[in-house]
This record gives C-alpha cells, structure tokens and sequence, in this order.
C-alpha cells in the first residue's frame, strides 16, 4: 500500500478486511465486478497508479496487472464494531485518492468518507455506548462520520453529568466537548459545596441504567432515592418534574442512616410518574436522577448448548440470568446477562466450550512427550533418551482451569562423581570421557589395580548407571605376602597363593637335607606391609653340616 493511500486508511479508521477484483467504471457505480482494461495506447504514463498493496486477512497481497486499472473496490470494517461496508479507491492523474464508501440509506452510491473521531483521553469515570454497546475507548479506537455516542458517568448518582450526553462525530470533530463527571458528597467527605449523592434502591420490582444514563423501572416497582447529605446543615429539598402525584419524602429511620439520607420514596411505580427527580441542599447545590417507568419485556432466552446451565430471573426489565459451566468446560461468552432498557438481553447466550490444555512444545529437543490428551483431566507423558533424566514431574495433568499441572520438565544429563582416591591403589582404565570436574557419564567403566604387595579386594571394575551412581562400591586394596616357594630339596607349610600380615611358614626339608642349624627355629613371617620377616630357610645336604 503506498504510504499515501495507508494515511487516508487510517486518518478515516478504515480496516481493509479483503480485496476485490480490479475493476473500472463510473465514479458511483460498481455494481460490476467485471475487470475492464483500457487501451495501453490511451493511458499515458501520467495517469497511471502504482499497484496498491493491501491487507487480505492478515496477508499482504500485491496486485500485478493495474495497466489501465483505475479503481479498486474491497470490503471495510468501519468503526469499533467491525461494520462492513463495500469502498473503493479510485487512481486520478497517478495518484490512488480515498476511500469512498457505499452509504445504505442513499441507495448503495458511494460517497467520500469523511473523518473519524476518537477520544485522545477518557477519565476512567466515563462510560461510552456506541449502537448499545459500552466500548472500552482508548486512543486507538475511532467512531465513523455521522455516528452518534452516548456518555454517562459509570456510578450513576455517585456522580453529577456535567455536559452533553451525546456526541456526534462530524468530520473528524466531536459535536460537544467531552463530559466530565463531578464527585458528589459521599466521594468528598460530604462537603457543603459538592452535589449530594444520590443513592439508588430498588428493594421490589427491578431496574436496569440506560446508556444516557437514565433509570428504567418496571411499571409496580418500588423505588427509594436516597439524597446523601448532612442533616445538622439543614434539610434538602425534592422536587419532580411529573405532575402525577405527591411522593413521600423525609430522613430515613434507622439510626445509622437518619442524619445522612434523605429519602424520596415512590410506591408501586407507573409510567405517569416517568420524570427527573432533583434533590438540591439548602445552599443550592443539586444533583438530578432521571426516571423511566416502562414495561419492557425481553424475549425468551433460548439455551441450546446442552452443556450450560442458566439461572435466569426473568426475562422483565433489569431482570438477569447467570450461566454455569460443568466442570471440564469453560464459559465463552458473558457470564451475567441482564434485560435492558432496549427490550434487549445485554449480550447473547454464552457457550460452554470443552476446555483444552495449551499444545505442549518442549524447548529441550532430547525430550520426548508421549501419550498427549490436552482435555480436561486428560495427562501428557515424558521421557528422556539414555544416560538423561527429567527435571520435573514424569506426567502433568490438564486441570479445569485450562493449565496444566506444572512446568514441562526439561532433560539433564547424569553424571557420577568422580571415585575417590584408592590408599596403595590406582586407576588402571577408563571406559568413558570423564568430564573437567571428574565426573563420569553414564556407561563409563573404571578398572583399578593395587600396587606391589597389595591385594584388590572388592569389584576390579565399576560401571556409572543410569541414577547416577557406580554400580558397586568402591574396592581397597589390602596388604599380602606372596607365596616364596619351595626352597631347594624342601618344601614349606602352609602354602597359600597370598599370605595375610601375622602368617608365618615352617620349611620342612626331603630325607637327606637338613635346615642349616643357624636357621634351624626360624619361621619367617608376613610382616604389614606386605614383606617377608626374613628370607626363607633353606636346605643343606646332611654331609655338609
């Protein structure tokens, strides 16, 4: 879209929802879709426009063939409701100028849209109704030429309309100033020179607010307005417009309310006493309520999901119905409805939607989410790969709220600590990479051996598993003498493939030989660390001794 054409859009708050085919005709009528072509040898170069770019629900689409298009018609959402009109753009002396919209009530002609309006600030305490809708107004939203606004203050009798309640957009331009809301006495701590505030009961009957602002009562109804104002500053005064009948008027009784409220009370309300009611404080200032007392009946309201259930009231004015949802289910739609002054339910039935649990997307690729069921009550599975385990909760379960139950989980590697040192031992092999702080992954092996004179007692070799832990205990070496062997013509008792410290062995020689006499008591003996007392005996011929 040219950077022209997309300022006329949105100076006019125009949303281009679609776009039609390209087509030419006369200014006002577009009744033909069909796309007609100029002769090239008739458009000069001048009067031609560049291709518009436009938005076609939520994609951009560029139109190519535009030689000797001199119009563009596409649908357009107009206004905070959305309402659709057919408009075009037209292309003059190179230039596309715009939008021009159909007009229902002139026969589907188009004509140039003029300027929308907007509220640069909205005080909280103001209430905009557009086509009997409140609208959340903020800077961004944008009311069509010609359209008319209704403006109330929110808390109706807890504050005083000072302005106009309706506004008109005209070209771009409020036809009023916007209202202000003024607090009253029970807003200021009951200052002399506020309004008194004007409280609303309606203990029999019922009642709705209307977008002015105005209370619409049902005809038998019984309403008392209660003027808050102090009583040791006098007494205010009520007066009505409506020439029906007297009301009753007074302080009320109880004692916590008899030196505040000064009450108007009128008994099973008719449409004669429809009128303003004004309470005024004995230094003049006042504050108004508006009253309509009119039978105004709602439709019947028809409830066709089977899944919600609805209270409803009544189907008389103010009356209300409240939907429920089973559990499993979630409310779309309004909750609380209520039969307004428009002979209209406040806003269609809601529905009860199944409630669906968020796709789960793991931002760990190494997890694997399994056996997924996002409805209500329904559980997700997690697992991790080899050598990995989860962080969190192996499953999680979709609650009524919509949520699951936890966080994804996430996968972390498992590791086990690095073996401790082995006293007289070492670290033969590893099988595995062992990490920079000693650690091993899963599946590394680890072989140790002892040094000289010690024996490996326990597992040679231990393995990481999968929970993060070796698969046996650590082995120790222990101290052991070896077996010497047999001296030469002799043997020695008792033999043994190690020797514990404290073992000691006797030589004993064949017929013939004898033990030297020198030698003759030794017993050599396997000392703690791992040597022999003395050497062996050994055996000499018995000629030689």
């Amino acid at each position: 879209m040219t950077s022209r054409l997309r300022h006329l859009l949105l100076i006019y708050g125009l949303a281009v929802a679609a776009v039609a085919r390209p087509s030419v005709g006369a200014a006002d009528d577009l009744e033909n879709d069909t796309p007609k072509k100029i002769p090239e040898n008739e458009v000069t170069t001048s009067s031609r426009c560049n291709p518009p770019e436009m938005n076609l629900a939520g994609n951009r689409a560029v139109a190519t063939d535009f030689l000797g298009v001199t119009e563009v018609k596409f649908a357009g959402a107009i206004g905070p409701l959305g309402d659709r009109r057919l408009c075009k753009i037209k292309c003059i002396d190179g230039e596309w100028v715009g939008p021009l919209c159909q007009v229902k009530d002139d026969g589907g002609r188009f004509h140039p849209l003029l300027r929308s309006c907007h509220f640069k600030a909205l005080p909280p305490q103001l209430l905009v109704t557009y086509q009997n809708v409140s609208i959340a107004t903020d800077s961004r939203k944008v009311f069509p030429h010609g359209v008319e606004v209704l403006v109330r203050c929110r808390e109706t009798g807890l504050f005083k309309l000072l302005g106009d309640s309706v506004l008109e957009c005209q070209n771009g331009v409020w036809s009023h100033p916007l209202p202000i809301c003024i607090p009253t006495t029970l807003l200021t701590n009951f200052s002399e020179e506020s309004p008194p505030t004007i409280l609303i009961k309606v203990p029999t009957g019922s009642s709705a607010v209307e977008p002015r602002g105005e209370l619409a009562v049902f005809p038998g109804s019984i309403i008392h307005l209660e003027c808050a104002f102090t009583r040791k500053l006098g007494n205010p005064e009520w007066t009505w417009t409506s020439k029906f009948r007297e009301h009753m008027t007074g302080w009320a009784m109880s004692a916590e309310e008899r030196d505040w409220k000064y009450r108007l009370s009128i008994y099973y309300s008719k449409p004669q006493d429809s009128g303003e009611f004004t309470c005024t404080t004995p230094i003049g200032t006042s504050n108004s309520i508006t009253i309509n007392v009119k039978a105004v009946l709602c439709p019947p309201l028809e409830v066709s999901d089977p899944h919600a259930t609805a209270r409803v009231e009544g189907s008389r004015l103010g009356h209300t119905a409240v939907f429920h949802c089973p559990t499993g289910y979630f409310l779309n739609g309004t909750a609380n409805l209520s039969c307004e002054a428009t002979g209209k339910w406040s806003s269609a039935p809601p529905k009860c939607l199944p409630v669906q649990c968020p796709q789960i997307n793991p931002v760990d690729p190494r997890l694997a989410v399994e056996n997924t069921n996002r409805s209500y009550g329904g559980r997700v599975t997690f697992s991790c790969p080899w050598g990995y385990k989860l962080t969190g909760p192996p499953n999680l379960e979709c609650q009524s709220t919509g949520r699951w139950s936890g966080k994804v989980p996430q996968c972390q590697a498992v590791h086990c600590p690095p073996p401790q040192p082995l006293p007289n031992g070492r670290i033969l092999e590893t099988g595995g990479q062992a990490l920079s702080d000693g650690r091993y992954s899963v599946g590394s092996a680890v072989q140790f051996g002892c040094a000289e004179s010690y024996q490996l007692m326990g597992e040679p070799t231990i393995v990481c598993t999968e929970r993060g832990f070796w698969s046996h205990s650590l082995p120790f070496c222990k101290p052991r003498c070896s077996y010497p062997g047999d001296p030469v013509n002799g043997h020695i008792a008792p033999i043994k493939f190690y020797y514990e410290p404290g073992d000691h062995v006797k030589v004993t020689c064949n017929p013939g030989f004898v033990v030297r006499e020198r030698t003759a008591t030794s017993r050599p003996t396997c000392r703690p660390d791992g040597s022999w007392s003395e050497k062996m005996p050994t055996c000499v011929d018995y000629s030689e001794v």
